[in-house]
């Protein structure tokens, strides 16, 4: 599983990057415009990211506009959906407008920050990123081969 951790906040990268290497790698931008470079490159590269965990609050792009491009890039490019990233909104706002913005931008989920580790693997698994939810990385990883 590659990884798109994408958060102004250090703290919010580092313990993200702690719950998710276990899964695979991961990667990290800290700021909008930093994230759709990130995004594009990826492509660019046949490597996408099958995850994304984004903040909404960042200074200059907003986490909403972040989405919004990601998923006009990826209807630019005829990307199917199933093919498409995976993106889990993580972020302190659990007011209904942000999570409904977020779900109208076609996010997979929305946590709400301190981050728990097993809803986050919950919601992995149920993504279909992860087999099971193993805890200590070991297990779980989905089968690429």
């Amino acid at each position: 599983m590659r990884t798109l951790i994408v958060d102004d906040d250090f703290t919010s990268r580092l313990l993200l990057r702690r719950l998710l290497a276990p899964f695979g790698e991961c990667d990290a931008a800290v700021n909008g415009w930093e994230a759709l470079e990130a995004f594009k490159c990826a492509h660019v590269g046949k490597r996408p990211y099958d995850l994304i965990c984004l903040d909404i609050m960042m200074p200059g792009l907003s986490g909403h506009e972040v989405l919004k491009e990601i998923r006009k890039f990826e209807t630019k490019h005829h990307i199917d959906e199933k093919d498409q990233a995976k993106v889990i909104v993580t972020t302190v706002l659990s007011d209904r407008e942000h999570i409904m913005a977020a779900a109208r931008g076609n996010c997979q989920a929305y946590l709400v920050k301190p981050i728990d580790k097993e809803m986050l693997l919950e919601k992995l698994q149920t993504l279909g990123l992860l087999a099971e939810s193993g805890n200590d990385g070991t297990e779980g990883r989905k089968d690429t081969g």
